[in-house]
């Protein structure tokens, strides 16, 4: 594991592990991560394998041009995970903010190593607190509105002070790229724009809750299905997604984040019969295989409620007015020149 320093009052700090079949979830690490799921229970191990092995042979289908050997390329995946570190009544404060994955790629034949893309999954507590318990409590108290006054603002203004920490900055050389599942609240409808990696683009008929949510972030959407692929993913994203990453890097982000919906969501990405012209994903399809993968969705669910409410409790009850004056004093960055 590698430290950045904290150089402020408020800052953050990075912290990033290896994600292989040796890994085990952190004492700070979210247990609703999905790859942190994947890795508790007697199972782990060959959950982790299994995983990796298949991230490898979606990286080398989606990259065969070449027709390179079925072995040629291996990903390697980290987790990174940006704490953030203030002074809080006379007391050192520390939570764990955000988590995401960084990928390289490892050409056996080259021997080369290419950088791949920071994002992948991603994970926050603050997250957990804004769906989990902000929005059911604002949906039971009957207030108008879909969403509460400010909802995400916070979120959203310290995820771009994120990218504009130092810590950040000297890692990293692009902004994130996440990738989620479609929603099954909209409807998608394929288009003609088609990219050599990430495949034929899909059209949302109307923005998700998840797309504003992760606007206020400072992130795009696009939707696009790779050939080989059943269904669309969504990728969210900063400036021109086509032009800032390169194909490998690409690659290794659809060939780790599809392997994963297939495993959490395979109702949607592991059905028989794939996305047609128009597509509405559903939970509820039951032309689906499960891949032989340990999973428990239920737990998760559980668990994102109390981590929101831990969130709720060491989180934003003492401090969230602290952070919302820091976040809101983030000096102006364009990060479209400088990265």
């Amino acid at each position: 594991m590698t430290r950045t320093p904290v150089p402020d009052a408020v800052a953050f700090e990075i912290t990033t592990t290896p994600f292989d079949e040796r890994y085990r979830p952190s004492a700070t690490s979210r247990s609703t991560t999905n790859f942190a799921n994947l890795a508790r229970g007697e199972d782990r191990e060959e959950n982790l394998r299994a995983v990796l092995a298949m991230i490898d042979r979606r990286f080398d289908e989606l990259t065969r041009g070449d027709a390179p050997p079925s072995d040629r390329h291996r990903v390697t995946l980290e987790i990174v995970s940006a704490d953030l570190c203030f002074t809080a009544d006379g007391e050192d404060v520390r939570f764990p903010m955000f988590e995401m994955l960084a990928s390289r790629v490892h050409d056996a034949v080259t021997g080369s190593n290419v950088e791949g893309v920071v994002g992948h999954n991603f994970s926050s507590y603050l997250r957990d607190h804004d769906f989990s318990v902000l929005l059911p409590r604002h949906t039971a108290s009957g207030a108008p509105g879909d969403v509460p006054d400010g909802f995400g603002e916070l979120h959203g203004a310290l995820f771009r002070r994120l990218l504009e920490s130092e810590a950040y900055r000297s890692r990293f050389t692009t902004d994130p790229v996440i990738c989620l599942s479609v929603s099954t609240s909209r409807t998608y409808t394929r288009g003609t724009h088609r990219h050599p990696v990430l495949g034929v683009e899909y059209h949302q008929d109307a923005p998700s809750r998840t797309d504003d949510y992760f606007a206020r972030m400072g992130l795009s959407v696009r939707h696009f299905m790779p050939d080989g692929a059943v269904a669309p993913l969504s990728l969210y994203h900063s400036g021109d997604l086509e032009t800032r990453h390169t194909d490998v890097a690409l690659a290794s982000l659809i060939a780790t984040m599809e392997t994963f919906q297939r495993i959490y969501r395979p109702e949607i990405y592991h059905a028989t019969t794939p996305a047609g012209a128009t597509f509405r994903p559903s939970l509820e399809n039951p032309d689906h295989t499960v891949p032989p993968i340990s999973y428990d969705r239920v737990e998760r669910t559980d668990l994102a409620r109390e981590q929101g409410r831990y969130a709720e409790e060491h989180l934003m009850t003492p401090h969230a007015d602290l952070l919302r004056q820091w976040a809101a004093a983030a000096p102006s960055t364009d990060r479209e020149d400088t990265r």
